[in-house]
């Protein structure tokens, strides 16, 4: 599946950090910052970039959990599953999301609006059960509210 990249993004980057083994982390962040995620032309262009083995650069974007290979939706679900959201229920939230999106846990929906990941702990805790959806919260969740809260995004972009 070839992938359209605009490659000009990452070349400002790299050219903004310089070469070497030492850019490579804010590097990748950048450029994840700017395509939504580390696909491969991207990846082989940092690697050029900074002269350094694609095979470096793989490695690195495969260890950190940080890192996304694979496209994302515009809305990143994380629902909490620390110990306060798991008493009340996280398992139950996430079944949830799953159902009102169509998607499991670590997926995201055809339409590319919505990508749906479980987290060790947002931080949170007196909401829980709580997810965040890009950086706003969603407290003290229950199956009814997850389906407003995707309902909610859904509208606001034009009833997706």
């Amino acid at each position: 599946m070839a992938q359209d990249v605009d490659l000009s993004q990452v070349d400002r980057i790299i050219a903004a950090h310089g070469s070497g083994a030492g850019a490579l982390i804010p590097v990748l962040q950048k450029v994840q910052d700017a395509l939504g995620w580390l696909p491969k032309p991207a990846m082989d262009r940092i690697a050029a970039g900074l002269r350094i083995p694609a095979s470096n650069v793989y490695g690195v974007a495969t260890f950190y959990a940080q890192f996304r290979l694979k496209p994302v939706g515009k809305y990143i679900i994380k629902v909490c599953h620390g110990t306060a959201c798991h008493v009340a229920g996280a398992t139950k939230i996430t079944e949830a999301f799953e159902r009102e999106l169509a998607v499991k846990d670590g997926e995201t929906t055809a339409d590319r609006m919505f990508t749906l990941e479980s987290v060790a702990c947002l931080g949170c805790c007196s909401l829980a059960p709580v997810a965040m959806v890009q950086k706003e919260a969603h407290g003290r969740l229950t199956g009814d509210k997850v389906a407003k809260v995707i309902s909610d995004y859904r509208k606001a972009e034009g009833g997706k």
